[in-house]
């Protein structure tokens, strides 16, 4: 089984591997349960979705019917104003089928305009914070994607008591420099603050070719044979600070979930340079997209 930990000051006991869950964004009725059938084999009791993420919101809606108390159920809006964001919420509780949910997350929140918009007031943060008084919602958080989004997660910390952060985390992208002195910052700050740190693109290889098809339900090129996503989870599960949200796709999924069930340590940063080498792995994001 997956190794549980607390979700920050939640006190959830969540597993360390999150079911991201735009897995489901395209999966027929018999694929999503079969992905919901297998998360719940693994021990995986906590689920990242949002509205953004096809219909996923959808798939998770009947399940939550009977399994609702087996999972922390986190969801996101891309809204920017009061408005658009509760407008969003709601629709989001109906599709899922609940009265609320754990985690309320404001997604991709990097654009310096859209923070702005976001943090005033009328802006997004007053529905988060309404949302959480009113019960919708038992805690708020914000995610963000790129090479700014430790620095704009921390400036956004030191506006508001967020919850959880969301942010890229893998060997590949450690090895810039900057990146990794500001999300090393950021970590200090969320264990000092007790906020929980969530990961995404583990198992990235690089931008997709465009003359490529897609062979995955990723918008990227993802390390896809057995022994690269062992050494790839390995390294982020390593850091027992952080958890692991899966990439978007089923056969990803329970290659995910079988390395992970079989974690011991860290792979040192000889073995990760030379399977970067080896396997064509190159940082997913440049330039400063703040």
């Amino acid at each position: 089984m997956i190794a549980i930990k607390a979700f920050g000051r939640t006190k959830h006991l969540s597993s360390r591997i999150l079911f991201g869950a735009f897995a489901l964004s395209n999966a027929t009725p018999k694929e999503a349960d079969e992905m919901l059938e297998m998360i719940i084999r693994f021990g995986i009791n906590h689920i990242d979705t949002a509205p953004s993420y096809g219909h996923s919101e959808l798939s998770i809606g009947p399940w939550m019917k009977t399994h609702r108390d087996q999972f922390f159920l986190a969801t996101k809006t891309e809204g920017r104003t009061y408005k658009t964001a509760m407008d969003e919420l709601y629709q989001s509780l109906e599709r899922l089928q609940v009265e609320a949910v754990d985690l309320w997350q404001m997604h991709n929140i990097i654009n310096q305009e859209q923070w702005e918009t976001a943090m005033k007031p009328g802006g997004a943060i007053d529905a988060l914070l309404e949302a959480k008084k009113r019960g919708l919602t038992k805690y708020i958080g914000i995610t963000g994607h790129g090479l700014a989004a430790p620095r704009r997660h921390l400036q956004s910390l030191e506006r508001y008591d967020f919850d959880t952060v969301l942010l890229p985390y893998n060997f590949s992208l450690m090895q810039n420099e900057q990146y990794a002195a500001d999300f090393d910052q950021l970590e200090k700050v969320c264990l000092e603050r007790n906020v929980a740190i969530q990961t995404i693109k583990a198992i990235a290889k690089g931008i997709r070719p465009e003359h490529q098809s897609a062979q995955h339900n990723t918008w990227y090129a993802p390390i896809d044979d057995d022994e690269g996503i062992q050494l790839a989870v390995n390294w982020v599960l390593g850091n027992e600070n952080v958890f692991l949200n899966t990439a978007g796709d089923k056969t990803l999924l329970e290659k995910t979930l079988k390395v992970a069930s079989q974690f011991t340590v860290q792979p040192d940063d000889a073995t990760m340079l030379k399977s970067m080498s080896n396997n064509g792995i190159t940082p997913l994001f440049s330039g400063d997209e703040f």
